[in-house]
């Protein structure tokens, strides 16, 4: 069997279906686009996320009678109220509290190395002021790094406000006439398709439920764990209470590899902070308590459309999709994931088995 033949049977069981090449063909644009096109389409993109999230409201006002253009005003006005309470009461708190950690820095750093010093006594065989002086050393190039970077940051950010008032004006806008005419955009999307779309429509009727369910859930999780996590670090005093909330809040875009993240800035801040002390106990004891709630309690009501994927799969989509598009690389990792595993197995055993239901209904009609 020659490398033709191989590579012509390969191309006859995957592409044999006019259908088929259409997805592959929509797909390869549709990812090129987002990845080459992604910072122009970065607002319309924005605006369709955040569409998506709040269409399941407009849904659900519908689905009581409320008039659709009602439901979406109703809806609109709660996501720009929530968008200005952000914008002028939480990301002041955490700017705030994020200058407070910097300056607190050096006295954190100081504090360190005397802890170190007194391991160090404690522990002479264990731990050498040789080893002590190359850890120091490590934790300075590697602060000395995060301030330059934060310095180049926030000077890059200054150009970066024209940017920032178009997307606070121009992604608003795009909501709302995304909700307000959602049916309109549908109908002409689906009229830019083939006709013959069986296995795109089984894929997406696939993909559907689990994507809403995933998006919606995770924005949930990501509210109440982040909210559950503020009043406790407030509750027990801890510093940056807002700063870490938020924190940990956006861990749970990354499982299994978020918590055990979001756990060393806490434990960090709540150390210095209380001391070797059982304050510090409480705090850290509260914290896996939120983790375990999260994880055993809050995932499973959220997501009740379990998305069936091997943690390994789970892991390696964050990474891949997080390197190419970032946050919203994390946010859709396991949606993307789902969906390549939706086209692995509808693809081409849908297309086999549409046709073995079209051959069927031939022989019915005859």
């Amino acid at each position: 069997m020659t490398l033709r033949t191989v590579f012509k049977g390969w191309i006859d069981h995957y592409f044999s279906d006019e259908e088929a090449v259409i997805l592959l063909v929509l797909l390869v644009f549709g990812f090129a686009a987002v990845i080459f096109l992604g910072r122009m389409l970065a607002p319309f993109l924005t605006a369709l996320v955040i569409a998506f999230l709040l269409q399941g409201a407009v849904s659900w006002l519908q689905r009581r009678h409320v008039p659709h253009l009602l439901a979406v005003f109703l809806v609109f006005l709660g996501f720009i109220g929530i968008l200005l309470a952000l914008a002028f009461i939480l990301m002041p708190l955490i700017w705030n509290q994020l200058v407070g950690l910097v300056q607190e820095t050096p006295r954190m750093f100081a504090s360190g190395q005397q802890l170190l010093d007194d391991l160090q006594e404690r522990y002479p065989q264990l731990i050498t002021p040789d080893q002590i002086q190359n850890w120091v050393a490590v934790a300075g190039r590697e602060m000395t790094q995060f301030g330059q970077r934060a310095l180049t940051l926030s000077l890059a950010s200054l150009g970066n406000v024209l940017s920032l008032i178009i997307y606070l004006v121009l992604v608003p806008i795009l909501v709302f006439f995304l909700l307000k005419d959602r049916d309109r955009l549908v109908d002409f999307t689906l009229s830019l398709l083939p006709r013959k779309r069986a296995l795109m429509t089984r894929i997406w009727q696939e993909m559907d439920v689990q994507i809403a369910n995933y998006v919606r859930g995770k924005f949930i999780e990501i509210i109440i764990v982040g909210t559950v996590s503020f009043l406790t670090f407030a509750y027990f005093g801890l510093p940056y209470s807002a700063l870490l909330a938020v924190l940990v809040g956006f861990s749970v875009l990354v499982p299994y590899i978020g918590a055990a993240v979001a756990t060393l800035p806490v434990a960090a801040v709540a150390g210095f902070h209380f001391g070797m002390t059982s304050e510090f106990a409480y705090v850290v004891i509260a914290y896996g308590i939120i983790q375990a709630l999260d994880g055993n309690v809050l995932v499973p009501i959220l997501f009740s459309e379990a998305v069936n994927l091997h943690p390994v799969s789970i892991i390696v989509a964050v990474l891949f999709f997080g390197g190419i598009w970032g946050f919203w690389g994390i946010f859709f990792a396991i949606p993307l994931a789902t969906l390549l595993k939706a086209l692995v197995y509808a693809w081409p055993r849908g297309i086999q088995r549409h046709k073995r239901e079209e051959a069927v209904e031939g022989l019915v009609e005859e």
